[in-house]
């Protein structure tokens, strides 16, 4: 089996990315939710084609293909995509009192199980350090919510996103100390 590798998102990436999205969004989420929250779940996760143009969003591939992909901002919006019904705030964070935001993690079915989401997630965490950030946070799908805790991120509060066609997606709010 080829190694995994990473590089930075580009604007050209965009259909592939939100391609992996749809499949992971369909495949993961169905053990946790119902078909009706999974079927929301398309108008509450998605990419933010911001943290692309921003340059902090990352891409994991195994021989050319896409594995996985997920990116840090340091904007104040903590969850929601390009075509979703959340409204973003574009505003800059502070590293000195805020935390950065881990955004838009998703593995491709085919990849699960194989180190993509970790990979990303230490990603994301070493440029949000970099950049002087002490502390990350995230919005957390429930099927996330593993990973995430065996990573070193713990619950601060359970949320709701919706209504979305008469139906409440649930989701995870979760943080943790970076490493200096």
């Amino acid at each position: 089996m080829a190694e995994l590798t990473h590089r930075i998102a580009r604007i050209d990436d965009l259909p592939a990315l939100h391609a992996l999205m749809g499949r992971a969004i369909e495949a993961l989420q169905q053990d946790f939710l119902t078909p009706e929250q999974v079927r929301a779940s398309h108008k509450v996760m998605g990419l933010d084609s911001q943290l692309v143009r921003d340059g902090t969003y990352f891409l994991v591939e195994r021989d050319g293909q896409i594995a996985g992909c997920g990116g840090w901002s340091w904007r104040a919006t903590l969850f929601g995509g390009d075509d979703s019904v959340i409204e973003r705030e574009p505003a800059p964070l502070d590293p000195a009192t805020d935390a950065a935001r881990i955004r838009a993690m998703y593995t491709d079915p085919g990849f699960v199980r194989q180190g993509v989401g970790r990979m990303i997630l230490a990603l994301c965490e070493r440029a949000a350090a970099d950049h002087g950030f002490r502390r990350a946070e995230m919005m957390a799908t429930l099927s996330g919510v593993p990973l995430y805790r065996a990573c070193g991120y713990e619950p601060i509060e359970q949320v709701s996103a919706g209504p979305i066609e008469g139906v409440m997606v649930p989701l995870v709010r979760m943080g943790k100390v970076l490493a200096a």
